[in-house]
């Protein structure tokens, strides 16, 4: 129970703060947050936004946001982490329209229920400019279901960095996390490479293209462009981001 309490509290909280509707220390004037978040979007240089970034900074986005010509900016639903905008996926209202040129998210769609994925795909194409291209990567169900056909369920499939990963944690969510009390790490859809394009375009974007990573992954990567662009174009896009 005081797990769930403070899961609620934590949602609450961020909920709030995304509204603007915390309590200014006294004597402050209340935040503008249209002028908040718009400070950040004035700075100097391409601008990527990390979308449910959790801890994550730029050293674990898409290998071609590394340069030193790309700055990050950070938004997630949950204060605690400390991002630059603290905002759920589905209400990225603080982040202007057409405001940066890319935006990288990672693992996090999965946490979405089906019918709201549309809308956080609308969302992440209304922040991009014109030019500006979207780097997704989730879980590939198709690859990891193959490990459940074999009756593999509960053995680890992979290592990751919060430890040995089954087909059930990829499933419905790193049961470690959810035992601690992280709900935020439920998942509530999935996608294959095809369904998850398919997704893409329903949403407007323009040239997409993929890969799946099976063995020692299990995971999808997609590029996609806000404006049409030729294939030779889309190509070099996905050499420079997508892992190797």
């Amino acid at each position: 129970m005081q797990r769930l309490t403070e899961f609620l509290w934590r949602r609450l909280r961020a909920w709030m703060s995304a509204r603007d509707l915390l309590s200014a220390p006294e004597g402050m004037p209340p935040r503008n947050p249209d002028d908040r978040s718009a400070a950040v979007f004035r700075l100097p240089g391409r601008k990527f936004l990390h979308v449910g970034c959790g801890g994550a900074h730029k050293p674990d986005a898409g290998p071609g946001f590394q340069g030193e010509d790309w700055r990050e900016v950070r938004l997630d639903i949950d204060p605690a982490v400390l991002p630059d905008i603290i905002a759920s996926m589905l209400d990225m209202s603080l982040v202007p329209t057409e405001s940066v040129d890319a935006v990288y998210s990672s693992h996090n769609i999965e946490h979405l229920y089906p019918h709201d994925v549309s809308v956080a795909l609308s969302e992440m194409l209304r922040v991009l400019k014109p030019k500006g291209f979207l780097l997704l990567t989730c879980p590939d169900l198709q690859s990891i279901c193959r490990l459940v056909v074999e009756d593999r369920l509960d053995q680890p499939a992979y290592l990751s960095h919060a430890g040995p990963i089954a087909p059930l944690d990829v499933l419905y969510g790193h049961r470690p996390q959810l035992a601690a009390g992280n709900l935020y790490m439920a998942h509530h859809t999935g996608f294959t490479l095809k369904t998850l394009m398919e997704a893409l375009l329903a949403a407007g974007f323009q040239s997409i293209t993929g890969k799946q990573r099976e063995v020692g992954f299990f995971d999808l990567w997609v590029l996609a462009t806000k404006a049409p662009v030729l294939e030779e174009e889309l190509s070099h896009l996905a050499s420079e981001n997508f892992p190797s």
